[in-house]
């Protein structure tokens, strides 16, 4: 991938967390190591959190359909389908 895809990429990622609420995007970002290191495990968000890991799974996976809907979906979907 040439810098100028992965930049594109990275701004594209970050317009599409920034729609939803911040404790999503952050816990988005610390699951999936965007803009981090590492990735982190659910006990781990849960511990930033202060919340049980089946609370951050749910916020997860409210946040993932949110990023499936078709008008937030198809911002990434080009990064896919390019060669």
């Amino acid at each position: 991938v040439d810098s100028a895809t992965s930049e594109g990429l990275r701004e594209t990622t970050h317009g599409v967390l920034a729609g939803l609420t911040p404790r999503e995007a952050k816990v988005l970002r610390m699951r999936f190591g965007i803009d981090m290191n590492t990735d982190h495990t659910l006990e781990e968000v849960g511990k930033q959190f202060d919340v049980t890991r089946e609370r951050i799974r749910q916020i997860e996976a409210k946040a993932l359909r949110k990023l499936r809907h078709p008008t937030r979906s198809e911002q990434l979907r080009s990064f896919l389908l390019e060669d």
